[in-house]
């Protein structure tokens, strides 16, 4: 059995004739670590991985978020694919046969995974228990650093299947799935399905509690081994030597589990909307910048905005994710409050999958309409909640002078399009398993000004005139926010 899932890994010819969903796109960014000046530098090779794949009579997403390697990212994404596509999943299946079987297919992968290493798992205990004279020592310890390089890492993956016309949800970690529902009057509901496993989730406190762990050590400490997730594939520190790490030695059992939590199914039957999957570091990354209250909203308006102007998926995914890391990073540079939660980043992956929701008119491509891109202002988490901390976007004119604005804020007052619409009036409803909240923004768009179609010349200095009318903007954030910019000095031109 061990030597089957080798040439697993070897070779994808399993999914290789597997075609791709036209209905996704996927958008991704390597992770990052910022010099002082802003200069960014990747830090370790792309780990995230992801899959969206169509079978005979189903739909396959999947984002993978491996860490210290990509080795159980890659194994996880090609096994789950065979298990279910290739497997015994069909029409016939009811609810109850489709949650067994995604469970059973994540176990087929944490076991398989582990019958690769399992010969250098017997060599690494091998090793470690001789006791050899100094002048071999030293070759003994660089072999056992090989052999630790082979069998460390691990994955967190978040799956969606559609079969039927029915979503259902696999969750193992800290990746995240929202369900956008768009109505014919311009609202947005927003539905995070399931909760993360993380050292801050009280049910999975309880249940490493159950086991003989102490949950309030492991609220504190925010990591085990490394990593925030309480479920994961592979990382045989955490499996097999979990009684050497302090914060799990007192377990009765194996605490860091790879059962994955089972969402659904959600009907999908005359739903518009779209579905996004997205891997921690994209949601650490808005939420250092930003502060974690309305990622949710916030990842969906920007969603929206690009859908609606975009005419392909891989363009509205890519620049989302673009706009994240560009929102990172400018926090970084500002030197503000949140400056020091955002030093650096981990990778990002954002799989959209739309649900009868129509993109940009087709006759309208991205160079003619424009591209969004994010305006910069003063941010800060600790106003109150009566304050509006704003995040501008703005559509770049070209040939044809089409416009928007759309103003995010951390009072869930969002502007979001609405599908085949330019209206910059919108209605955003979140909700949870505990929370529900709703808002409405509206405007006249006059914060952004129409330029003539001809292009903008440089004056004698090099400078192109602006084309933005900012004054209104300035009027009405200094009404809203003048206590803080008489300790600011002030927002706008001085």
């Amino acid at each position: 059995m061990a030597a089957e899932p080798k040439t697993l890994m070897q070779s994808q010819s399993w999914t290789d004739d597997l075609p791709l969903c036209e209905m996704c796109g996927v958008g991704v960014a390597p992770n990052c670590v910022y010099s002082p000046d802003g200069e960014g530098t990747q830090n370790h090779p792309m780990e995230d991985r992801h899959l969206r794949l169509r079978g005979e009579n189903c739909f396959l997403y999947g984002v993978f978020n491996g860490y210290d390697g990509s080795r159980v990212a890659d194994f996880a994404a090609q096994c789950l694919t065979a298990e279910l596509l290739l497997g015994e999943l069909n029409s016939s299946h009811t609810d109850g046969d489709v949650r067994r079987i995604l469970i059973q297919a994540f176990e087929a992968v944490e076991e398989s995974y582990f019958n690769t290493i399992g010969d250098a798992l017997a060599k690494k205990a091998h090793l470690s228990n001789y006791l050899l004279p100094h002048n071999e020592s030293q070759k003994v310890q660089e072999r056992l650093n090989e052999l630790e390089q082979e069998v460390s890492g691990g994955a967190t993956a978040v799956v969606a299947l559609i079969l039927n016309n029915k979503l259902y949800i696999a969750n193992v970690g800290t990746n995240r799935v929202l369900l956008c529902k768009s109505s014919s009057d311009g609202q947005n509901q927003v539905l995070q399905i399931g909760r993360p496993h993380s050292t801050d989730n009280e049910d999975e406190l309880q249940r490493l509690a159950a086991m003989g762990v102490d949950a309030a050590r492991i609220r504190q400490a925010g990591q085990i081994a490394g990593q925030s997730s309480t479920r994961r594939l592979g990382d045989s520190r955490v499996k097999i030597n979990y009684s050497e790490i302090d914060l799990l030695s007192a377990a009765k059992a194996k605490p860091i589990i790879s059962e994955p939590e089972i969402h659904g199914s959600h009907p999908l039957d005359g739903v518009t909307g779209f579905l996004l999957l997205m891997s921690e570091g994209l949601i650490n990354g808005l939420e250092s910048a930003h502060g974690p209250e309305q990622v949710n909203q916030e990842i969906v308006a920007m969603v929206a905005a690009e859908l609606a102007q975009q005419t392909s998926l891989e363009a509205v995914a890519q620049s989302v994710v673009e706009r994240v890391k560009r929102l990172h990073h400018d926090v970084f540079v500002s030197g503000r409050q949140r400056a020091a939660f955002c030093s650096r980043h981990e990778d990002m992956t954002l799989l959209i999958r739309t649900i009868n929701y129509p993109l940009a008119d087709a006759a309208l491509t991205p160079t003619q309409g424009g591209r969004i891109y994010p305006v910069s202002v003063p941010y800060s988490n600790s106003q109150s909640t009566s304050k509006t901390s704003v995040t501008l976007s703005l559509v770049m004119p070209c040939q044809s002078t089409l416009t928007n604005g759309t103003n995010t804020a951390s009072t869930l007052e969002e502007g979001t399009p609405t599908p085949g619409s330019q209206s910059p009036t919108a209605t955003l409803q979140s909700t949870n398993t505990q929370t529900q909240s709703s808002s409405s923004s509206s405007g006249d768009g006059s914060l952004f000004r129409q330029r003539g179609s001809q292009a903008a010349q440089p004056d004698e200095t090099g400078r192109v005139p602006p084309y933005v009318d900012f004054s209104q903007f300035y009027r009405l954030w200094g009404g809203d926010n003048s206590d803080s910019q008489s300790t600011q000095g002030g927002l706008g031109p001085q």
